[in-house]
């Protein structure tokens, strides 16, 4: 398949791949010609959907169980895709909570905790435990996707938006620290995505219409993004296509703020 010299043997490992935003992402590197394996917490039956889905395209697929707070969980998991798998060639890294949409002024230390825990915490787990495997491997790539509200700061989305941006500082210091084994570390700075914690939140009616048409004004495309777009953007960052990419951000975000 020509789609397949695009990625060396092996899979691309996805924290977060039972997630509206992190299956979809899964699945456009199946369709790209890799192996994939996803992992997610609680939602069993998605990722065991989307392996289905990806094993039909003729990709090795497998879903695996994880709290990205636990580094011994996540140190497990990685052994496990490296088992099934053979070699991870790409880390996305997804995961992350539905949060409260609250101004920083409401937002109490539990709250704060656990987003940290999961994103900041759950990210640097993930590097930590992997960066040893791409490294004996020859080489590989980071993709973290990332939020375009750390540029804007969104009102009341701070507990998502704020360990994102630390984590984009992690992934410079990945980009410059493990370039010289090979390792390449890149961003997805995601905007408003028909899909994920913004779906959810809108169906529960935490947006009003003057939240939707205030947005979308400031929205160049003046539309919501859809969450392919997101997995075109991974793809392309992960790919030999990008091999001389290290470091960078990609602003999926409609052009937010232009």
């Amino acid at each position: 398949m020509e789609q397949a010299r695009n990625f060396p043997d092996g899979a691309v490992l996805v924290f977060g791949g039972s997630g509206g935003i992190g299956r979809t992402v899964a699945m456009e590197f199946a369709r790209a010609g890799t192996d994939v394996a996803i992992t997610y917490r609680s939602k069993r039956e998605v990722a065991d959907k989307a392996v289905g889905e990806m094993r039909a395209l003729g990709r090795k697929a497998s879903a695996h169980a994880v709290d990205v707070a636990d580094a011994a969980q996540v140190a497990a998991t990685v052994e496990a895709v490296l088992k099934e798998h053979g070699r991870i060639h790409t880390v996305v890294f997804g995961a992350g909570p539905v949060v409260e949409q609250v101004e920083i002024a409401q937002m109490t230390p539990a709250l704060w905790q656990r987003s940290i825990a999961v994103e900041l915490n759950g990210f640097f787990n993930v590097v930590q435990a992997t960066i040893p495997k791409l490294r004996a491997a020859g080489g590989g790539s980071y993709v973290h996707l990332g939020s375009a509200g750390h540029m804007w700061w969104p009102p009341k989305d701070g507990l998502s938006v704020a360990p994102k941006a630390c984590n984009e500082a992690l992934v410079k210091g990945i980009a410059k620290e493990e370039g010289r084994h090979g390792i390449r570390a890149n961003s997805v700075l995601i905007g408003v995505i028909e899909a994920g914690m913004f779906l959810e939140l809108l169906q529960r009616g935490v947006f009003d219409q003057k939240w939707i048409d205030e947005t979308q004004k400031l929205l160049a495309l003046k539309r919501w993004g859809k969450p392919e777009e997101i997995g075109y953007a991974a793809v392309f960052l992960a790919s030999n296509r990008a091999g001389y990419v290290t470091g960078q951000q990609i602003n999926v975000s409609g052009g937010f703020g232009v």
